[in-house]
């Protein structure tokens, strides 16, 4: 079963991250230039939420706030549901399921190491699967 430590090992070691007091504006840019959908909010080195589209959304658009005067803390989720590099792809899959999230910014011992997107959990499943059908149908035709 594949965990957390090998998604990071596969993909690029990039952490996307603002600042509380930025304005929602700019973490919208980021977003948008780095072609992601949530932001993790740090401040001082520690991991104090995330931001995300949906955050955006909510709570900016459908409230009438400006996306330059709202700072990213009175969006932000607080909240943060966090996983360790020895959390499996199965665990990851029923958080994100039941939580109905996106991301998994991924911890060990206070420090940020990387973010698991749900694309990032099915893009592992479906690997999975094929190893498993392709190792099927050569016990199969042997």
């Amino acid at each position: 079963m594949r965990t957390v430590r090998h998604l990071l090992e596969s993909k690029a070691p990039e952490v996307f991250a603002i600042g509380p007091d930025r304005p929602v504006l700019e973490a919208i840019r980021l977003m948008a230039d780095k072609g992601i959908g949530a932001l993790l909010v740090m401040e001082e080195g520690r991991l104090v939420g995330i931001v995300s589209e949906r955050d955006y959304a909510r709570k900016v658009v459908l409230q009438g706030r400006s996306s330059a005067t709202t700072p990213v803390r009175d969006i932000m989720t607080r909240d943060v549901i966090t996983v360790g590099l020895s959390h499996t792809v199965d665990q990851c899959m029923q958080l994100v399921t039941d939580r109905r999230i996106r991301h998994l910014p991924v911890v060990e011992n206070g420090a940020v190491l990387g973010v698991v997107s749900i694309g990032d959990l099915v893009k592992a499943v479906i690997e999975d699967q094929q190893a498993e059908i392709d190792q099927l149908q050569r016990y199969i035709a042997s």
